[in-house]
């Protein structure tokens, strides 16, 4: 007696065989729908015109060593509130400084903060809470300006000095 043979979608090994190449394929239109949905924000278009701004920059660094500026900034992410303390620029403090926060790989949750003197050097503003992790800030007046990395939550005041 012959034992009755099971028919092809019954047997395991069938089914084995065209998951991992369907799996392929679903991953592949996944990947195709992510690449036509979300924007490349680390590409720059025009990367000879910025690569000349930075010659610009540079020149802003080197003012701030000459003018002996460093700044100490401290972050409340709980009061969403930065405060920095400035030396001074010749004698005397900008009204407003411009900071720069900046998310390494995601352009969405930079912020643009307008700091205001409230006298003898010291400075707040409001800031939206930032995200654990990796931030770079630039810190700028008309002609100088101070760079940063921050590491949030903050343990300590970060001091920003002139990059040499």
């Amino acid at each position: 007696m012959s034992q009755p043979r099971k028919r092809w979608y019954a047997e395991p090994w069938v089914w084995l065989l065209i998951a991992l190449p369907a799996a392929a394929v679903v991953g592949g239109m996944i990947t195709l729908y992510l690449a036509v949905v979300t924007s490349d924000g680390l590409v720059v278009d025009d990367y000879y015109k910025r690569g000349k701004a930075i010659n610009l920059d540079l020149a802003r660094d080197q003012a701030a060593a000459k003018y002996g500026v460093s700044a100490s900034l401290e972050l409340d992410n709980s009061l969403a509130a930065v405060r920095l303390d400035l030396t001074p620029v010749n004698g005397a403090w900008p009204d407003t400084l411009q900071l720069a926060v900046m998310h390494p790989t995601r352009p969405g949750f930079d912020q643009q903060i307008q700091l205001q003197h409230i006298g003898s050097g010291h400075y707040r503003a409001a800031i939206d809470a930032l995200h654990d992790g990796h931030w770079y800030l630039q810190l700028s007046a008309d002609d100088w300006r101070l760079s940063a990395t921050l590491w949030v939550p903050q343990q300590a005041p970060l001091v920003m000095v002139p990059v040499k």
